[in-house]
């Protein structure tokens, strides 16, 4: 069923990608059978691809001019995101930004448009539900999808559309992204949130849909998940100190996971120092038998694994940034680092 154009509205489709050669032909048909206006774009921001994805996107684009590969020389996509609407945004009133590593509904940018016309936010966010294929990326999808795992947040539960301070990025009005500076490029991760703290700040409104939400596939073994998770820990603790804020309630529970562990460490002095670590592995492997007992979830102990990496390598990733800034200028709160 065709969906109705909404009159007078021009989307800029950004898609940073790198090594994304998999998804990236679904993706672009997708999304280019689904464009509003007919001058909507479609910007793959490529940050140096070398399995194949670059070549996709070109053929693609030789049979549909609305699609156009961009490279990204900085790789980073909050680097990609801001080239493309440097160079492509002037004429356009929307940027969606697509992660290549998800999936979405066909409706999703259509949904998007018309949720920001009827509530005339500056920003829509979306809720992901987390999905695996193997045995290890079911079980984190499983720990992500979980309070366990997410601590509450949000833009991974989803609920009724409302106002809120942050989510998973979806669409954003480019004079609002433009005239709060764009993402700060210094961040490789956590770069939406910090965005998020500056539009809050210049007066911009943030929605959280529930017309629409988005597909991710978590990582599929435990180094990437860790590594991954290290650098979240890292983007949480630089926005803390450029901003000068603190932590949420939710966020202060894992973030103490790392010092519970080096503290252990006296444990071969003195018992005591074991407890709040048992504590912590206690309650992971509580709430993976609860999930697999009352939930009849099989994939629960594995997820409360899958859980505790989580925590352990956000955890870390904060406390290196954080004892690494010691002794350093604090980042510029303001607009973003180019």
């Amino acid at each position: 069923m065709k969906l109705q154009t909404i009159p007078d509205v021009k989307t800029l489709i950004v898609i940073p990608c790198l090594n994304e050669a998999r998804t990236i032909d679904d993706l672009l048909l997708k999304f280019s059978s689904s464009l509003n206006h007919p001058q909507d774009r479609i910007i793959v921001a490529d940050g140096g691809s070398t399995d194949g994805t670059r070549d996709i996107v070109a053929s693609f684009s030789m049979q549909d001019q609305r699609v156009i590969l961009l490279a990204n020389p900085k790789r980073i996509q909050s680097a990609g995101i801001n080239l493309a609407v440097e160079m492509f945004g002037t004429d356009y009133d929307y940027l969606i930004r697509i992660d290549a590593h998800g999936d979405y509904p066909d409706d999703y940018c259509h949904r998007l448009l018309e949720d920001a016309v009827k509530t005339g936010a500056d920003s829509v966010v979306v809720a992901m539900d987390t999905v695996g294929h193997g045995t290890f990326q079911k079980a984190t999808a499983i720990a992500q999808n979980s309070k366990l795992g997410n601590g509450g947040s949000k833009h991974r539960e989803g609920s009724k559309g409302h106002w809120i301070d942050h989510g998973h990025h979806a669409l954003m009005r480019i004079s609002a992204f433009t005239t709060a500076g764009g993402y700060d490029e210094s961040f490789s991760h956590n770069e939406d949130a910090e965005l998020d703290y500056r539009l809050r700040k210049a007066g911009f409104r943030i929605w959280m849909t529930d017309k629409t939400r988005m597909t991710y596939y978590p990582r599929s073994n435990v180094s990437p998940l860790f590594k991954q998770y290290m650098a979240y820990g890292r983007g949480r603790a630089k926005n803390l100190l450029k901003h000068r804020s603190l932590p949420k309630i939710r966020q202060m529970i894992p973030l103490a996971v790392m010092p519970v562990a080096v503290f252990s460490l006296l444990g071969f002095f003195h018992w005591a120092a074991f407890v709040p670590l048992l504590l912590w592995v206690g309650a992971c492997l509580g709430y993976g038998l609860w999930m697999a007992v009352a939930e009849k979830n099989s994939y629960g102990p594995l997820a409360a694994f899958a859980a505790m990496v989580m925590h352990f390598a956000w955890s870390t990733g904060f406390w290196l940034e954080l004892l690494g800034s010691i002794g350093t200028p604090a980042p510029v709160a303001g607009k973003a680092v180019s």
